[in-house]
């Protein structure tokens, strides 16, 4: 099951079932109109059910997928958590070692952004890079979650492009300012359910930048997997429905490739993981007030 949040008098939950996407509280009004109320409140089975009937409901609740505005399928997470060096190759192109645990750092909410919308670098912002990531959305509340049971937590899967202003990451000596403007989140265009990804060990991703492959890899390479990562996470903190992790990049980002390459206006990014999706992004460099 594929669910986005579409503009259709503001923010709206759907569901995409072939080329059209099912208006999902208006087929059935006791759902929200929200993917994160349907989280919060576990609506996800009553979801399914309605998508597995769709074709009994009425036409006027269908709109075809390809004329409508994607926004973020979660809107308002409580964190966006990400993850630094969790593929080995990455981290051996830094010239590091693998590190022995998860390696985490946050996001800021306000830098979500659509699948499909610009990413805006703000005057005075330099070496902006792109990094494709598989990101994990949490279905239920949990704390101090065993390993072997963190699957039961996953809502679904989402492409996310953990875009990074790499002198400010620099200069800062941490990495919130320069992974949190506004925009330096796409994620989307869906929120896959786990029965709709199977197998999530060997996913293949890639970005391209202008077209040429910038990033291949799969999630094989991950070194902590995504249960490890949410067993990991949850021993610290209460994992909340709608909270996003971003389970880190593979080798091949602009800033460790020679010479750097960094983003530049009217570049185009897109970054694609198997049986989940594809984002399409471009930059836009306003000119400085």
């Amino acid at each position: 099951m594929k669910l986005v949040t579409f503009r259709k008098d503001g923010p709206r939950a759907g569901a995409l079932i072939g080329d059209r996407v099912l208006d999902i509280s208006a087929a059935d009004s006791l759902l929200p109109p929200s993917i994160d109320e349907i989280l919060r409140r576990g609506l996800i089975p009553q979801v399914r059910n309605l998508v597995d009937n769709a074709s009994e409901l009425d036409r006027e609740h269908f709109l075809q997928a390809g004329t409508l505005e994607l926004y973020p399928p979660v809107l308002m997470p409580g964190k966006i958590i990400c993850l630094g060096l969790n593929y080995e190759r990455h981290a051996r192109e830094q010239g590091h070692e693998p590190p022995s645990r998860p390696m985490l750092f946050a996001k800021a909410v306000t830098a979500l952004t659509g699948p499909y919308d610009d990413i805006v670098i703000r005057p005075g912002v330099e070496n902006v890079d792109a990094e494709a990531e598989l990101a994990v959305v949490i279905g239920r509340e949990g704390t101090m979650i065993d390993e072997r049971d963190a699957a039961g937590y996953i809502a679904g899967f989402m492409v996310f492009n953990d875009v990074s202003a790499r002198k400010i990451q620099r200069e800062d000596r941490q990495w919130f300012r320069g992974k949190g403007f506004d925009t330096f989140a796409p994620c989307g265009p869906w929120l896959v359910t786990p029965e709709s990804v199977g197998e999530h060990d060997g996913l293949e991703i890639t970005q391209r930048l202008n077209g040429e492959v910038m990033q291949q890899s799969t999630t094989a390479d991950m070194i902590f997997g995504i249960e490890k990562i949410i067993s990991f996470i949850s021993a610290g903190m209460t994992l909340m429905p709608g909270d996003i992790i971003a389970t880190g990049t593979p080798e091949g980002v602009g800033v460790f490739r020679d010479p750097p390459l960094f983003l530049k206006d009217g570049d185009v990014i897109e970054i694609e993981i198997e049986r989940i999706g594809r984002l399409r992004n471009r930059v836009r460099v306003p000119e400085g007030k």
